[in-house]
């Protein structure tokens, strides 16, 4: 389900860490995501994972910046988007009537499919989930 609330995610300082358990060490640990670079951390308790997550996130950013590193950041903001020429001409099209640059349509398309995901029900995006798990 569409679900731009995700409880099992730790978010600190524009990084977003996972959270999962291990049976076997019966333990809780996790990663900061969407980085190249490794950081990991673990507790017994959520409030101990949490505690360990800013941590490293700020052990991550001081070890950068003692060794001459720009940090990675979670999100550029920037990425390239793959489609059909037909919805390209489309969206360009629709662009140019409304005389914003394609760009800024897709922002603005994108900041609806947000803003319609945190106020609605998110069963209405249920079957572009399903669509999408079918490729």
């Amino acid at each position: 389900m569409f679900n731009m609330k995700n409880n099992n995610l730790l978010k600190y300082k524009n990084y977003i860490g996972s959270v999962e358990y291990d049976l076997t060490d019966k333990c809780l640990f996790g990663k900061i995501l969407f980085i190249d670079d490794l950081v990991t951390y673990e507790g017994n308790t959520i409030e101990e994972l949490e505690n360990a997550f800013r941590t490293m996130v700020d052990d991550y950013l001081e070890t950068c910046k003692e060794i001459g590193k720009e940090p990675q950041k979670a999100y550029s903001g920037s990425f390239n988007i793959r489609t059909t020429p037909e919805i390209h001409q489309t969206l360009a099209e629709i662009a140019k009537t409304e005389n914003v640059s394609l760009n800024k349509l897709i922002v603005a398309i994108f900041n609806n499919f947000i803003e319609d995901g945190e106020n609605k029900n998110s069963k209405q995006y249920s079957h572009i989930l399903k669509h999408l798990t079918k490729a």
